[in-house]
């Protein structure tokens, strides 16, 4: 009887071994990778999750979060880490790193680090791309076209709501702008208590029409529900809504506010190394451009930029009748002082 049951055994543990063989990807050979969805995820997955999968066999389990780090933090510092690959603003990624929140990055995985912009390599993370915050409008529902960020701002000539993301980053640096603060000296007059004083002021004064949203992709969507005459977005949710969509939206490039956008492998990511040969296939000079031809963002890598499929260059942030009077989020002023300046934007939205 027992060598029955130990001829069974063996058995199962072949046909267990067979098995594990011949099935699809398990969550062994799966990474996850958050990112801010919407039609970014949608890019990205055909730029570079779809391909690398092809390429390794390595599936990506995709999540969705808006950014910040409270859901990081709490990760890390509970020891259950349960994202391998994480899609980050600027003074995120700058915040994670000195937080030990991620993981240091190898250079030599990313080649020749001087391909790269100036600024787009940090010690825990790479920029993936340069995204822009601008501000859109529905063509037929405006009769008059606006062109400068003062006209977001005037409710006089242009009546109606205005769609802002909730979050005091970009609103306060659009307000000086259209109160006539030179791109050059924004963050110089918002570092001031008389400079952020004159931004909430000039917030105040639209602050009765304005539509807060959170999620990306709600941007294009209350633009095309008429819930706004204008409103902030991303430009290559907006591109992405003009073409796939067939929505008769505009840009406005005047003040746009631009950045890099980082990939960074959390502190304990259980697929630390796949995540790692992940972020060497995305940001190698090959692959790297592939994604502004799904959606507008401009790659980090100057060798990248002519490969670029030359219908796309002129809706990039980096085009040059772009980028007349656009201002680099300055991400270590954020880093430094997002929470005091948060703290009295809550207590400024619930006034």
């Amino acid at each position: 009887m027992r060598r029955l049951v130990n001829s069974g055994c063996r058995f199962l543990l072949v046909a267990t071994s067979f098995l594990a063989l011949s099935l699809p990807a398990s969550a062994a050979d799966s990474l996850t990778v958050v990112t801010f969805g919407g039609a970014f995820e949608n890019a990205v997955n055909k730029a570079y999750f779809e391909p690398f999968t092809a390429k390794t066999g390595t599936s990506i389990v995709r999540e969705q979060y808006d950014g910040g780090l409270a859901k990081l933090r709490g990760m890390v510092e509970s020891g259950n880490t349960t994202w391998d690959l994480v899609d980050l603003e600027s003074n995120d990624a700058i915040v994670g790193c000195d937080e030990g929140l991620l993981q240091k990055l190898d250079p030599k995985l990313l080649g020749d680090v001087s391909d790269f912009i100036p600024g787009a390599v940090l010690p825990c993370a790479v920029a993936s791309m340069v995204w822009s915050t601008v501000y859109a409008y529905d063509t037929s529902r405006l009769k008059t076209a606006p062109t400068t960020m003062a006209d977001f701002f005037d409710l006089a000539k242009f009546p109606g709501k205005r769609g802002l993301r909730k979050s005091p980053k970009g609103a306060l640096e659009w307000a000086l702008i259209a109160d006539g603060v030179p791109t050059a000296d924004v963050y110089r007059v918002l570092g001031t208590p008389e400079g952020l004083d004159r931004a909430f002021k000039k917030l105040s004064a639209i602050k009765s029409e304005i539509v807060w949203w959170e999620a990306g992709s709600q941007a294009p969507q209350l633009l095309a529900d008429g819930a706004v005459a204008m409103t902030m977005a991303y430009n290559g949710r907006i591109r992405v809504a003009q073409l796939e969509d067939k929505r008769p939206f505009s840009i406005v490039w005047d003040g746009q506010v631009y950045d890099y956008e980082w990939w960074g492998i959390p502190k304990g990511a259980k697929k630390a190394d796949a995540a790692r040969t992940l972020v060497e296939y995305a940001s190698s000079p090959d692959n790297i451009w592939k994604l502004s031809n799904y959606i507008p963002y401009a790659p980090p890598r100057k060798s990248a930029v002519s490969k670029v499929d030359k219908a796309v260059l002129p809706h990039l942030p980096t085009a040059p009748d772009n980028f007349k009077n656009a201002l680099q989020i300055n991400s270590e002023f954020w880093s430094d002082n997002f929470d005091g300046i948060n703290n009295r934007f809550m207590s400024w939205l619930a006034q």
